[in-house]
């Protein structure tokens, strides 16, 4: 069933459901239709404040009750807003986790109540009281990153060798270790092979030392930092940097300023940068030769697919899930719903990024 569909039969059921509750007696108050409580992680991340803004439009747009708390990245904080949802009577939580390996008590709790629980595009680790995961698919992330970087560089047709410096996101989220094999699977045999050579010496020898080089908290200026010290240790001698694999725009755009810092110029040695997300700073990039490419996660069909298990679940159905193999927790393989992201570059930021909606001209200059 299509992504439509299953929104348009989600939408249904709940209206149905609606009207046998406006009918249940002579003038008899009846009860809110649902109550949900959905945790994101931080403001500081131009994504997460649309993730969570979005859903919880939709969620008020259909008459439900919707608690929206940003946990500023601390996690002892995000435990907290989440036991005041549970107290406060939700029917279901929504939550992109800061570290999703902490969480298991306070789900705990959450389940003695009834409470379902929905991982939104990070997954919950260590618990069985996490019931749905809607996500996009991360492996292919990176791999379409990677991918990118091989048809750029001419690698398949033996093309090299060239420096490359590679990133990882933050060892505290799931989802980092996956964007990072995407791509490693595709860059490790040139790296092995001589094509790639990473002067740094920061190039993980599997997909299992990713967090060797991840940036905590997916910070820029950290990124920023890293590559500063990167170029002053093994670029001194005027060794020029080809490549930089970026897991995401909020690592790209720290990258970005250490390369003009450095005084690389666009258009002249400027690397090939990748990103994720499509923010409006890195499209920005991107127009004007500073980024290469960014993985577009349209978060808004992430939002609809949460608002549609959402409907589902307070309709008393099961939400529909495309992948029952690759999400497992550590105890058990949680059913999620995998949406396919894609790549925008320079020629295609109109088509696909402002023709579509999802930023404005104007947002990036445009």
């Amino acid at each position: 069933m299509s992504l439509k569909k299953l929104i348009a039969v989600a939408t249904a059921a709940a209206l149905a459901v609606s009207l046998a509750a406006c009918s249940t007696g002579g003038g008899a108050t009846t009860e809110s239709e649902g109550s949900v409580g959905i945790s994101m992680p931080t403001r500081s991340l131009e994504r997460w404040i649309n993730d969570g803004e979005g859903l919880k439009a939709l969620l008020e747009d259909a008459g439900y009750q919707a608690d929206l708390q940003y946990a500023d990245d601390k996690s002892d904080m995000q435990i907290s807003q989440i036991q005041n949802q549970i107290a406060s009577g939700v029917d279901i939580l929504v939550v992109a986790a800061i570290d999703g390996e902490l969480l298991a008590p306070v789900l705990e709790d959450a389940a003695e109540q009834g409470i379902t629980v929905i991982a939104y595009d990070r997954l919950i680790n260590g618990t069985e009281n996490v019931d749905y995961y809607a996500t996009f698919d991360n492996y292919k992330v990176g791999q379409l990153q990677g991918q990118f970087i091989e048809e750029q560089l001419g690698l398949a047709d033996g093309a090299g060798p060239f420096n490359l410096e590679p990133f990882a996101g933050s060892p505290d989220d799931n989802n980092a270790r996956f964007f990072f094999a995407g791509a490693w699977d595709v860059l490790l045999p040139y790296v092995e092979s001589g094509q790639l050579v990473v002067p740094s010496g920061k190039s993980p020898a599997s997909n299992d030392d990713w967090a060797s080089i991840g940036i905590l908290g997916w910070k820029s200026d950290s990124a920023q930092a890293e590559l500063d010290n990167r170029i002053a240790s093994f670029y001194a001698g005027g060794e020029k940097i080809d490549v930089v694999l970026s897991p995401n725009d909020s690592l790209a755009q720290g990258i970005a300023a250490s390369l003009s810092s450095a005084g690389y110029t666009p258009g002249v040695d400027w690397p090939i940068l990748t990103g994720q997300d499509g923010d409006k700073a890195s499209v920005v990039n991107i127009l004007d030769g500073k980024q290469s490419m960014t993985v577009w996660k349209d978060t808004r069909v992430l939002g609809e697919v949460v608002f549609g298990f959402i409907e589902a679940i307070l309709a008393g159905e099961e939400p529909e899930i495309n992948d029952t193999e690759t999400y497992n927790n550590g105890v058990k393989v949680v059913p999620s719903f995998l949406i396919t992201p894609e790549v925008v570059v320079k020629d295609s930021v109109q088509e696909k990024l402002i023709d579509s909606g999802f930023l404005k001209a104007s947002d990036v200059g445009l």
